[in-house]
């Protein structure tokens, strides 16, 4: 084999903020802090505390390989601490807060975290907790000795005292791009989360990915607010992406509501905007009831669930902000597929064009896809088949941290991601349902996020699930779980009939029931196995 004679420097995390400083240094990073106060500086000042940081961490007597948990919002320091250390060499575990309990006991436990930073928020969670933390040798607070409060927490430090007793001159080590940066566990929808460990590499390209034109087209020009959390799937990319591209970033810290969203995106003339579903519907109806328009904001990016059409037209019709529909996993870093539609789209009329953007798109290079059945045989590729969805790429999982779960991948390193899916002719990828969601009736699949996406767009509904109950001929026919809008009036004969004007016969939802809320999980998804649990003994009408 003839080598190439291309220098062989590895591919850091580290590397993404030297360059920012160094090409980028003034662009600003803007913070909406937990105290309070809106923080404001620039990717200068972040490397420059980020090698304080780095120094701190050292001075804590951790190494490389070390695990290094956080709690925490959207912060300006939470961004540092991304760089801090998994440039030094050390692991960074993004623990989601919402979680339950016993599920964080878990894994900080499983990921043998050395020690935890947390926001203000969180510290009374962390005090009921600590007893049970095993690994951990100490707690840093992220505040100022101002806002540093009384503790139970064992061995707690302040964030901003820490970095003072330190310098700023560090040199960031050359690391092996294959060495774990960071990890970040599921959310344990079934069973304990399962960790998926990124490396440096991994991250990297992934960032580029994101960066790319047909990615998500993160540039300099770009003013970025990601709503999605920094401790989900590592804020989809974006607090890479961004000091790659020298975007100027927003953090929304601990107020998501549609007002505090909404104050943020004006005043920073945010461009582009990342999150699920449920925060855009409390954004647009924070627009609506206010008379507000998204004045400055161009794209939105909608993933973590399907986004309803109804939601994708306020935007476009109410806004003229572009909707970008995208999918994928924690388990794949996460970005898969971006809903970026082609040239020959542009002559589409507006209802064709919606058509193609409530798919989840086409797949970005670096990930590859394909459907099979459960023989494992692929699928036609015509927009009508659909089978278990399974991916594989250089910034794709091939297995859980500790050897938990198993294999996972197949004999052709094929990755299944329990979903259900169409993929069409020019590549758009459509989820239809996760494995352990579709209903069976009488032989036919029924997709149950097809039939939320149609209850959600009736005026009255705010949030929809649909689930699968036992029908004595049928197998299973669909039951329809709704949460109405403040003030709204329905009745369940009226949400029907809005269903069957879209939906053949067969589809349409046996029953409806109307609940004051919906389950979650901690990344926001509705936790449709409760409901299941909930209504297994409901009775659906005596009807064919």
């Amino acid at each position: 084999m003839l080598a190439g004679l291309m220098q062989p420097s590895p591919l850091s995390i580290a590397s993404l903020i030297e360059f920012a400083d160094r090409f980028h240094g003034s662009t600003e990073l803007v913070t909406r802090t937990v105290e309070g106060p809106i923080h404001r500086y620039t990717y200068h000042d972040a490397h420059r505390r980020a090698k304080m940081l780095a120094n701190a961490l050292a001075a804590l007597g951790l190494h490389s390989g070390d695990r290094i948990g956080t709690l925490a919002w959207n912060v300006h320091r939470h961004f540092e601490l991304y760089f801090a250390v998994s440039g030094m060499g050390a692991v960074l575990h993004t623990i989601n807060p919402r979680l339950f309990a016993e599920q964080i006991v878990y894994i900080v436990n499983h990921a043998e975290d050395r020690w935890i930073f947390v926001d203000l928020t969180f510290v009374p969670l962390l005090e009921r907790l600590a007893e049970h933390l095993q690994s951990v040798a100490g707690y840093v607070i992220m505040t100022d000795e101002a806002s540093m409060p009384e503790t139970s927490l064992p061995n707690a430090r302040c964030y901003e005292t820490l970095l003072a007793e330190q310098s700023a001159e560090y040199s960031w080590p050359v690391l092996d791009e294959t060495c774990a940066s960071s990890l970040c566990y599921t959310s344990g929808t079934t069973g304990n989360p399962k960790g998926v460990l990124y490396s440096h590499r991994s991250t990297v390209l992934h960032s580029f990915c994101v960066c790319a034109a047909d990615g998500l087209a993160v540039s300099s020009r770009e003013v970025i607010l990601p709503v999605v959390p920094m401790f989900h799937a590592n804020a989809w990319g974006v607090a890479y992406a961004a000091p790659m591209s020298g975007a100027k970033l927003v953090l929304p810290g601990a107020k998501m509501d549609g007002a505090s969203i909404f104050e943020l995106l004006h005043d920073e003339r945010v461009t582009l905007t990342l999150g699920v579903p449920t925060v855009w519907l409390m954004l647009l109806d924070y627009c609506e009831s206010s008379g507000q328009a998204l004045s400055h904001l161009e794209r939105v990016v909608i993933g973590g669930a399907a986004a309803p059409r109804s939601m994708i037209e306020r935007f476009e019709r109410d806004h003229d902000v572009e909707v970008i529909h995208a999918w994928g996993m924690t388990e794949m870093s996460p970005l898969g597929t971006v809903c970026n539609l082609l040239p020959k789209h542009a002559t589409l009329d507006a209802e064709a064009r919606l058509d193609l953007k409530v798919k989840q798109g086409r797949p970005v290079y670096g990930v590859d896809l394909k459907i099979t059945d459960d023989e494992n045989h692929e699928l036609p590729r015509d927009g009508r088949a659909f089978g278990r969805l399974k991916v594989r790429g250089p910034w794709i999982t091939n297995g859980y941290f500790r050897g938990e779960g198993g294999a996972v991948l197949d004999d052709e390193q094929w990755f299944d991601t329990g979903d259900v899916s169409t993929l069409d002719p020019d590549g758009f990828m459509q989820i239809t349902d996760r494995s352990k969601d579709v209903i069976k009736s009488g032989g036919e699949w029924i997709s149950s996020i097809d039939l939320e996406n149609h209850a959600i767009g009736h005026p009255a509904v705010a949030e929809a699930a649909v689930i699968a109950v036992p029908h004595p001929k049928w197998s299973e026919r669909p039951l329809l779980v709704v949460r109405t809008r403040e003030n709204a009036t329905v009745t369940r004969e009226e949400i029907l009939a809005w269903m069957a004007q879209k939906l053949a016969k067969w589809q349409v939802p046996d029953d409806v029931v109307f609940v004051d809320a919906l389950p979650h999980t901690a990344t926001g998804k509705i936790r449709k196995l409760e409901l299941r649990q909930q209504f297994a003994e409901h009775q659906l009408p005596d009807e064919d």
